[in-house]
């Protein structure tokens, strides 16, 4: 999985700023981030929930830049933090199922 993490993101630099993408640096952790939660929740790990949330994260940073210049990514930024919220809910709700089927 690191591996494929380190192909891809180097693959999605070029290809962003191929593309100039704003805020590149961010936009392509962000791949990275959401390459590792696709891959967790294949796995049917309860860290995807993790790789959801760090992605969220990174995402919050370049759309707050955006709504810095123009305040109607405003809501953008909200649902960011919202979802941000609602993965670390699932995994905190994922581990504690694992607990108690263990026990």
């Amino acid at each position: 999985m690191a591996g494929l993490s380190v192909l891809v993101t180097g693959a999605f630099y070029f290809i962003l700023r191929w593309f100039r993408t704003p805020n590149l640096a961010f936009s392509t952790v962000s791949v990275t981030t959401g390459l590792l939660a696709a891959a967790l929740t294949m796995l049917c790990s309860s860290y995807y929930a993790l790789g959801c949330a760090a992605n969220n994260l990174v995402l919050v940073v370049p759309w707050s830049l955006a709504a810095m210049k123009d305040p109607a990514y405003a809501p953008v930024v909200v649902n960011f933090a919202i979802f941000f919220l609602n993965d670390l809910y699932g995994f905190v709700s994922w581990k504690k199922r694992e607990r108690l089927q263990t026990a």
